[in-house]
């Protein structure tokens, strides 16, 4: 009897997590092709847009996972440092089974990884608040987010999500009788692993860190112990590959110095002065960059939704990212930054109980979905 349970416990998130995944795949490819037949039949002249549509799903970005994955930071230079290593290397060791691209084999990583973060998503709702529908509309939510687009790209972010998620598992025991402590150990490998996928990663330390404080009375010292290094894991991933690059390159910073320059992040910012300047921009044609501030907004709204109902470590780990999303000189790929912050899609899951709200934004999400990808593939706005 336990086993068919434990069974179930495991099809049950997998089972759930199918059709949104395949349906956002589908919006996707669909736009995908879209854009190819926009720019074959308007603008075939137009060399960087079109570029931009023929290298599909291994553009922008993606496109520097892969080659790194192929020929290695030393290669790309120190621009390449501001992309982490997890996705790369996972990529180099799939490309080598015969027959299989790097290209090919980064989609493979993203999309497995997608749909792994979306099955643990759904498992970590139903554990937390005890709502089988609040946990399916979360992880429709996030597969159908208007910047879910790049779960589906050889982007970074279904790995950080699978890493992120799998820590807030780890540190979440079920509740009831018979209450398990925090798996630590486990947290701490899981926030190690995402502190290598993307900088903000490191801010799992600040999840972990709360958990410990809840639980610091109720652990022995071994456990405490644990905790102290699952809170510090995360920490030292980063500083591991800032030790890298220092051997690499003789720039322990170059990680992150990389991102604060004004073609990528920026530096650090105003977050008021830059909203007011994207949307000033959209008088002067600039709609990519006056897109972000609405989502500004909703994050925010949401942050609060985290703070009322969701536990402290949700909402500490959220505002770390918002923070760290609205604080460079420009908001490019804010939603992206966004859909990182998970707890947020748990937040929308919760306020969204009455059915028609439901309906109304499991028709609008995946209009702003393929809006979004399109926009991204003919080149107008950042992903």
């Amino acid at each position: 009897m336990m086993q068919t349970v434990r069974l179930r416990r495991l099809v049950e998130p997998g089972r759930e997590a199918l059709l949104p995944f395949l349906l956002a795949r589908v919006v996707v490819g669909g736009v995908l092709a879209l854009a190819h037949f926009i720019v074959d039949r308007t603008q075939p002249s137009n060399v960087g847009v079109a570029a931009r549509v023929h290298e599909g799903l291994l553009g922008w970005d993606a496109g520097f996972y892969e080659t790194i994955a192929r020929v290695g930071y030393a290669a790309m230079g120190t621009q390449s440092l501001r992309f982490y290593p997890a996705v790369p290397v996972l990529t180099h060791v799939l490309a080598w089974l015969p027959g299989v691209g790097y290209g090919a084999a980064l989609l493979v990583v993203a999309n497995v990884g997608a749909f792994i973060a979306t099955a643990l998503l759904y498992a970590l709702v139903r554990r937390e608040t005890g709502d089988g529908m609040a946990a399916r509309r979360a992880i429709w939510f996030l597969s159908l987010a208007p910047a879910a687009y790049v779960l589906v790209m050889g982007y970074a972010e279904s790995a950080l999500l699978c890493f992120a998620i799998g820590c807030f598992l780890a540190l979440r025991p079920s509740p009831g009788p018979g209450v398990t402590r925090p798996n630590f150990a486990l947290a701490g490998v899981l926030a190690f692993l995402g502190a290598l996928t993307r900088p903000i990663g490191v801010l799992l330390a600040l999840a972990v860190a709360v958990e410990v404080v809840r639980w610091w009375v109720r652990l022995s010292r071994s456990r405490r112990l644990a905790g102290l290094g699952a809170t510090a894991a995360p920490v030292v991933g980063l500083l591991a590959f800032g030790l890298w690059a220092h051997h690499e390159v003789g720039d322990f910073w170059a990680p992150l110095s990389v991102q604060f320059q004004p073609s990528h992040h920026g530096a650090l910012a105003d977050p008021f002065v830059t909203a007011f300047h994207d949307v000033r921009g959209l008088w002067h044609g600039h709609v990519g960059t006056a897109l972000h501030v609405p989502w500004v907004v909703l994050a925010a709204f949401l942050l609060v939704v985290c703070w009322r109902k969701l536990p402290a470590c949700y909402t500490v780990f959220t505002a770390a990212i918002l923070a760290v999303a609205v604080a460079g000189s420009n908001l490019d790929s804010f939603e992206r930054y966004a859909l990182s912050a998970f707890p947020l899609t748990i937040a929308a899951a919760l306020i969204c109980g009455k059915p028609v709200v439901e309906r109304v934004v499991l028709v609008l999400l995946p209009a702003a979905l393929a809006a979004y990808a399109l926009l991204a593939f003919l080149n107008i706005s950042v992903p």
